[in-house]
This record gives structure tokens, sequence and C-alpha cells, in this order.
């Protein structure tokens, strides 16, 4: 030989015993592989969960935030009601006249930023159930269902109803019946 450092590669003969251990590692090794991935798409399912309830949750506290002092500002509103009232009938000329309209003033500015607004309603308006409550129908010539006047307020808090606003609402005339002679 020329070169004595010369390695020669003979093929391992491999035994049956060894074959099938190689098999079973292989199928052991694709066992583990399918076990890995179901775990990975069970945490990927767990973690897309996980994301969604964090959004759900922050949209609810965000509601509880908009909405959660919504009894409260219900309540004052019956103070707003009462407050009206009691300007109605002062007298025009009374000194302390313009300091309650202030004051009524400054308290609905109060409301007004914690999200209240009123619905607007005017006379001639159709009544509309969702935003209205017919506090009293009447006989009239206009068409029906035409709002004829406000009783009470209406308000919305951050665009959601409140309160409807209370109105008188027209029907038609009953017409009179003749009266048959026979």
């Amino acid at each position: 030989m020329d070169n004595e450092n010369e390695f020669k590669i003979n093929p391992v003969e491999t035994s049956a015993e060894e074959k099938a251990d190689a098999e079973s590692l292989k199928s052991e090794l694709q066992k583990i592989e399918k076990e890995k991935e179901e775990y990975l798409d069970g945490w990927k399912r767990a973690k897309a969960e996980l994301i969604n309830y964090k959004k759900e949750e922050a949209e609810r506290l965000q509601e509880l935030a908009r909405f959660g002092n919504s009894d409260l500002i219900r309540d004052l509103l019956i103070v707003l009601d009462s407050f009206d009232l009691g300007l109605a009938t002062l007298d025009e000329t009374s000194p302390a006249m313009k300091g309650f309209y202030m004051i009524r003033s400054q308290f609905e500015d109060v409301l007004k930023k914690r999200g209240l607004e009123r619905v607007a309603i005017s006379a001639g308006q159709m009544f509309d159930p969702m935003i209205h409550d017919a506090a009293v129908v009447v006989e009239s010539d206009l068409p029906e269902g035409t709002i004829i006047e406000e009783v009470e307020r209406g308000y919305l808090l951050n665009g959601r109803l409140l309160r409807p606003a209370r109105v008188k609402v027209a029907r038609k005339k009953a017409e009179p019946q003749e009266e048959n002679q026979s």
C-alpha cells in the first residue's frame, strides 16, 4: 500500500435487532413529534382564548365605567326635574332667579360631563316608542302618532336611553255617529 494512513470504509452490517431498535426509535420519535404538535396547538388555542378574554374584560370594564353610574344619574334627574318645577313657580323678577338658573346650569353641566344628553323633542314630531313614552293620548286634528307636547324630558347616557321622554300624543278624533231615525 502506498499510503498507510488511508482508512478503509467498510459498510457496517446491522443486525435484525438493531434494525428493530431503529424502527422502534423512529416510531417513538414520530409519536413524540405528534404529541409536541398537539401541545403546541393547545398552547396556541389557550393563548388566543386568553387574548380574547382580556379584550372582552377590557370592553366590559369600559362599559361599566360608562354606565356604572346610571342609577345615580337617574336619581339626580328627579332632582333636576324638581329644580325645574321650583323654577317655574318663582317670580321672573325675583333677584334670586338668576342665581337659581346659574345653579341649575352648573348641575346640568356636571351631568353632561358624565355623558348625559337630552332627547330632542319637538311638537309635530312623530312618536317613536324607542325613545318616547306616551303619557297622554289626546284626540286631535293632527295626524295620529304626532307629538303634541313634552310632559317630561327624556335623557340619553353615553348614547344609551336612560329615561324616555314622556309626551302627549295625538290620535284621530272620533267621528260623531249619526243616529238612525227609523
